[in-house]
This record gives structure tokens, C-alpha cells and sequence, in this order.
């Protein structure tokens, strides 16, 4: 499992802002992992649908989580 970090990009500074993280469960890679994840970001953070355009991920600061087998027995509350 990987974190995928989301940001929000201000096209007026040109920077962008860490907002989130969405997690990456496939094993593989396939073809629609980028897309899939950047929908799945945009359905998360995105406050409108014009908001959704400022909303954006970055594969290349991807980073490893806990193991399947440790997160599976934390509780999550």
C-alpha cells in the first residue's frame, strides 16, 4: 500500500499546497492508476467542481505506508 500525496495548486503563486493523501492498494501497475487516483482525489478534496481543475497528485513523492498486515490489525477508531 502507498501514500499518494494530493495538493491544491494556486495558479496565481504557482505553488502548490499539500491537502491530503489518497492510498494506492493495487499491487500492479495498470494502465488507469494515475486517472483513477486523481478522480478519487478530486471526489475527496475538491470543495466545488470548479475547484476540482486545482486539485492534483504527484507520483513522484509516493511513499511507502505500514504493511497490509499491521494496518489490517489497528484499529481504526
Amino acid at each position: 500500500m502507498r501514500a499518494v500525496t494530493v495538493f491544491r495548486w494556486d495558479y496565481g503563486r504557482k505553488t502548490k499546497e499539500p491537502i491530503g493523501v489518497v492510498f494506492e492498494k493495487r499491487k500492479t501497475e495498470r494502465i488507469g492508476n494515475y486517472l483513477d487516483l486523481l478522480r478519487l482525489a478530486r471526489k475527496l478534496f475538491a470543495v466545488d467542481s470548479a475547484d476540482a481543475v486545482n486539485i492534483i497528485i504527484d507520483l513522484g513523492q509516493t511513499r511507502r505506508t505500514v504493511p497490509a498486515e499491521l494496518a489490517s490489525s489497528c484499529s481504526a477508531g
